[in-house]
């Protein structure tokens, strides 16, 4: 969208869309100029990552790091997967370059059958991002199963939370960038 703040919100699961996607669904609902794009690893098929240049990929595999180079800020939701994040998110972000990344904000929203997860995704995700450089914003959201109604998002404090943390990441986004340094360590020896 010329002149409008992009977010690329990413649902980081291969299960069918459920109520993880919901929420991304209530999130991008939030940003007011509706520049929002959703990339579903459930319904966007991705290839293994296995060293080939990206232009080696298919179709789809390109697009989707695209999307993420091309987006003004990120918003990452994954559900927590033996107490991490699943591998298709991993495999993603194998495959996209430092530059997509780097010094672009980026937020976390994680999901977990009970409020004893609610870290496992956060602190290793941000790892990742941090070797990216990427800008992370400094909270996260942590929703479980306790916050739907009916498939739906129905926890006011949930969807606060979700609203205020896409509004930083737009507020993030509208920084220069440029001035924020040194280089990830990533970028300098590739």
């Amino acid at each position: 969208m010329p002149g409008g703040k992009r977010l690329l919100m990413i649902v980081g699961a291969a299960t069918p869309p459920g109520r993880l996607a919901a929420a991304a669904s209530f999130a991008a609902g939030t940003v007011k100029d509706g520049a929002v794009d959703t990339l579903n690893l459930a319904e966007t098929p991705v290839e293994i990552c296995d060293g080939r240049p990206l232009e080696k990929y298919d179709a789809n595999t390109r697009q989707a790091v695209e999307r993420i180079a091309g987006a003004r800020a990120v918003l990452i939701a994954a559900p927590v997967y033996r107490a991490s994040y699943p591998g298709v998110l991993k495999n993603l972000l194998d495959l996209a370059p430092v530059e997509a990344l780097q010094a672009k904000p980026v937020g976390i929203v994680a999901m977990g059958g009970s409020q004893h997860h609610f870290l496992g995704v956060d602190w290793q995700l941000r790892e990742v991002l941090t070797w990216f450089g990427a800008l992370v914003a400094p909270t996260s959201v942590y929703i479980t199963g306790g916050d739907f109604k009916d498939g739906q998002l129905a926890s006011d404090g949930a969807r606060q939370d979700l609203a205020a943390l896409c509004e930083s990441l737009l507020t993030l986004s509208g920084l220069d960038t440029a001035k924020l340094g040194p280089k990830p360590l990533a970028a300098k020896f590739t």
